[in-house]
């Protein structure tokens, strides 16, 4: 839906009877049109109500200020966290890689067809291969050269490097595990592109650690990075299969 200016409106909050409700009577009270809403409760008695709802915005008559300060009262009525992004504003996506560029490509292409709505800002790497990539799509390239004894210096260094310039990271089969203190440092989401079907087979050769076992699935498994290695929340899994 990148060509119509919408909102997406994230909600979480105890469950209880009329959230749906008067969530969508708000947006239509104020000539809202929804286009996509999805919601989950962990359990209907005592559990966490989940909900994100994309409304268009070319008739909606609340500036985003008024927005704000309206639906602060009905959050508070059903004690909601909540937050409001627009598509109009493209989230600065910073890529890091390492030698292999396949995930870094499949993710150029889709920008450059307008399919991946985001500014990129930046391409880091701890080695010098994707230098000309980022030339040919005329993205910045820093090339950072990392072993074991200046690992913490040169996460230092990147750290000073990007701030201020993202909103997010993506780990596009960076083949760097990033120490505890980067990922506390570094204030917003990191995604991993990790070639695992997670959490089977986590950490370094996981499709030597399947072939080891005889499995005959295979996957990738898109998910945040957090200081335990491979644990963080999955945000989105393929699988193929494979012959022995």
């Amino acid at each position: 839906m990148a060509e119509h200016n919408t909102a997406r409106l994230l909600i979480c909050c105890p469950d209880q009877k009329g959230i749906v409700a008067a969530v969508t009577n708000f947006i239509f009270q104020n000539n809202g049109n929804i286009i996509r809403s999805d919601q989950h409760s962990t359990d209907f008695e005592h559990g966490r109500f989940f909900m994100r709802l994309e409304f268009d915005l070319a008739s909606f008559k609340l500036s985003r200020e008024v927005f704000n300060q309206a639906f602060a009262e009905l959050a508070e009525r059903f004690k909601m966290d909540w937050q409001i992004n627009y598509s109009a504003d493209k989230k600065r996506l910073g890529l890091f890689v390492s030698h292999q560029t396949h995930c870094l490509m499949e993710l150029l292409w889709r920008w450059k067809a307008e399919e991946l709505p985001v500014e990129i800002p930046f391409i880091i790497s701890n080695h010098e291969d994707a230098g000309a990539i980022a030339a040919d799509f005329h993205i910045p390239f820093h090339h950072y050269h990392i072993e074991q004894k200046n690992k913490l210096e040169q996460e230092a260094n990147i750290l000073k490097q990007i701030e201020g310039k993202t909103d997010l990271l993506v780990l596009a089969r960076y083949m760097q595990i990033l120490s505890g203190s980067f990922i506390e440092q570094y204030p917003y989401p990191i995604i991993n592109i990790h070639h695992s079907f997670l959490p089977a087979f986590a950490g370094a050769k996981p499709y030597q650690q399947a072939f080891e076992r005889g499995v005959k699935i295979i996957g990738a498994t898109a998910h945040y990075a957090t200081q335990e290695l491979d644990e963080g929340p999955i945000i989105e899994q393929d699988v193929i299969k494979i012959t022995h």
